[in-house]
């Protein structure tokens, strides 16, 4: 399979990353995240603790279905006519299963569509691997895969993360606050090779403009790696923390990282870090991530129409121009040692 740009697709192929649906699944869903990394039982069982608060049930599964649904209607009216298909790395639907259902349909030419906004390994050149993967492991010989851009810098996706941000500073009634990015940390081996603190950077930036706000930090959470491994840091509870000593006591957090509200965020910002600013004295609100903000759509839609011929132009705004259509060969390598367990999604 290659990677060049065609006004011609057969289908469009949205790849999530997957979630348990009831207790069953959990354990089982865990083994599959880190399926060759030796993580000890005990570790997995203390994830797995996470989702039977809520009963086993990962959101993330039903929020790729709300997001078809609002979706697949918005290319429709677009004049996107391919049809759609869902996938995900880590749980049901499985990207294998779909891939063997596009080979039966005669599908030979694919956009994929992978939720995530950013570039790295885990978020970008490790989808299109598994892609090719499951079409090896199906003898599916399609003849093209490509992948729409990484969108940071897209104007949409930031006026969606702004007005979510509007939102939550609402109960602070005019007051100063300080306003907090989160996304996931990743090991420093991996970033070192990549864009993706500079991506994450930019998008911050161009957030914080957009609501007039000049006292902002990107943090990091959901650190899953080896205590002497170096991943992305500060955390953020050590940073809400460190943070509490100063004069402004309103916090929004925005987890621009993530697309939609799930399990990862959840725990860790609306439990844990909740937590935390509860004891040092912080009034915290968390935006809600992009999700189906009707910008956030209506971006994926152009995104899909710069790749099927439909439009010409490619919007970003900031330092960046629009990120590569094509991945260079030698971009986003995998990290010397892969990381280890996956948080809750």
């Amino acid at each position: 399979m290659t990677d060049n740009q065609t006004d011609s697709y057969d289908a469009i192929l949205v790849v999530g990353f997957g979630g348990p649906e009831k207790k069953e699944d959990v354990m089982p869903f865990l083994e599959n995240v880190t399926r060759g990394r030796n993580i000890p039982r005990e570790r997995l069982e203390e994830v797995a603790e996470h989702y039977y608060q809520y009963d086993g049930v990962s959101p993330i599964n039903q929020q790729a279905r709300d997001l078809l649904e609002v979706l697949i209607p918005a290319l429709q009216e677009a004049g996107v006519t391919q049809p759609v298909y869902w996938g995900n790395r880590n749980w049901h639907p499985m990207l294998e299963d779909t891939v063997a259902q596009m080979k039966q349909d005669g599908v030979e030419k694919v956009l994929g569509l992978v939720l995530a906004g950013y570039s790295s390994y885990s978020s970008c050149r490790q989808y299109r691997e598994d892609m090719y993967r499951a079409g090896e492991e199906s003898g599916w010989e399609a003849s093209q895969f490509d992948k729409i851009r990484v969108f940071f810098n897209h104007p949409d996706f930031v006026e969606a993360n702004a007005d979510h941000v509007k939102q939550a500073a609402e109960p602070f009634n005019g007051e100063p606050y300080h306003l907090v990015f989160t996304a996931h940390s990743i090991p420093n081996s991996m970033s070192d090779n990549c864009n993706y603190q500079l991506q994450l950077t930019e998008a911050s930036r161009l957030v914080a403009e957009a609501v007039g706000v000049d006292d902002w930090k990107l943090v990091y959470q959901s650190r899953s790696g080896r205590p002497q491994d170096p991943w992305l840091d500060p955390d953020i509870c050590d940073y809400l923390k460190d943070y509490s000593t100063n004069d402004v006591k309103n916090v929004v957090i925005l987890p621009i990282g993530f697309l939609s509200d799930h399990m990862e965020v959840m725990f860790d910002l609306d439990e844990e870090a909740q937590e935390v600013c509860a004891e040092v004295g912080l009034k915290m609100q968390r935006a809600a991530t992009v999700g189906l903000h009707p910008k956030f759509i209506k971006m994926l839609v152009e995104l899909i129409q710069e790749r099927t011929g439909q439009i010409e132009s490619k919007q970003a705004i900031g330092q960046f121009g629009p990120n590569h259509d094509v991945c260079p060969l030698d971009c986003c390598p995998a990290p010397a040692r892969r990381p280890a367990a996956a948080r809750p999604q």
